[in-house]
């Protein structure tokens, strides 16, 4: 009897016997509860509560609780049994939802994270071609009188660089004489597709041309064409910002994905022959 006292062993289980009693005297978590017990807690009403205040803007009155309360638990039955039914196993829209709240525990994440100014700068460095403003273009345009020859160009611009009036040469027109600053899509939306490629080749401040379009031929002139430059990112901060966070909740989003998908041994058909090609 003395030798079994002394084995490590049987200390070993006397001393864990006593731990779960002594868990068990102290433990005050609820006892879980079974399946066909439906309890809506006072936490549950508060919520219900609290979501009527922040909707309506006033506390719910003890007649409209209820009547809350009475459709949770409406809702909490129909649930329970949809899901002991297998209802939400091939169906698009809950698994839709399911999909979307777990990529929402995963992006949330990226919303918690503050970048700091080398990490943004970094980014604007990386991604200049987004925040750069797009190529700009202010010009004069005249679209000529289909009698006008094209052996009778050279002598027209030349007059119209020395500012002398077109007179007959131009054709009455609905199109803009003058553009200021406009992007390409502004650019191509009015006169054409390819005119500001097109007008991007000619010369600064001379009338040159002709420009070709759908209603003619066009001579312009070119009144500015700045170069598109980065803004700082004391400009565009909070554009930046939102940028990087967008790409780093994708990252996490992927990244969380393939950790979840490297849990499971996978299985796929093979298309071609599903569609029995």
């Amino acid at each position: 009897m003395m030798r079994l006292l002394r084995e490590p062993l049987l200390h070993f289980f006397v001393l864990g016997a006593a731990v779960f009693f002594l868990f068990a005297l102290v433990d005050d978590s609820p006892e879980p509860m079974a399946a066909n017990v439906l309890e809506v807690s006072e936490d549950d009403a508060r919520r219900l509560a609290a979501e009527f205040t922040a909707t309506w803007q006033r506390a719910p009155s003890p007649v409209e609780l209820d009547a809350m309360i009475t459709h949770f638990l409406r809702e909490e039955v129909y649930v329970r049994e949809a899901l002991a039914l297998g209802l939400d196993r091939d169906d698009a829209i809950i698994r839709r939802r399911l999909q979307t709240k777990m990529e929402f525990l995963t992006e949330s994440g990226a919303e918690a994270v503050a970048p700091d100014e080398a990490t943004l700068e970094a980014h604007l460095d990386a991604k200049a071609d987004r925040f750069t403003k797009p190529p700009r273009m202010a010009f004069e345009q005249i679209l000529l009188d289909e009698r006008v020859e094209d052996a009778d160009l050279d002598v027209l611009l030349a007059r119209l660089n020395r500012g002398v009036d077109p007179g007959t040469a131009a054709r009455p027109t609905l199109l803009p004489a003058v553009l200021r600053l406009s992007p390409k899509q502004v650019v191509d939306g009015t006169f054409g597709i390819g005119f500001f490629d097109a007008l991007d080749a000619l010369p600064m401040d001379v009338w040159a041309g002709p420009v070709k379009t759908s209603l003619g031929r066009h001579v312009v002139r070119v009144t500015e064409r700045p170069t598109p430059q980065r803004p700082s990112l004391n400009d565009i901060r909070a554009q930046v910002e939102q940028d990087w966070r967008a790409e780093l909740t994708a990252t996490l989003r992927e990244a969380r994905f393939n950790a979840l998908l490297s849990r499971y041994e996978v299985s796929l058909p093979d298309p071609e022959k599903v569609l029995g090609q």
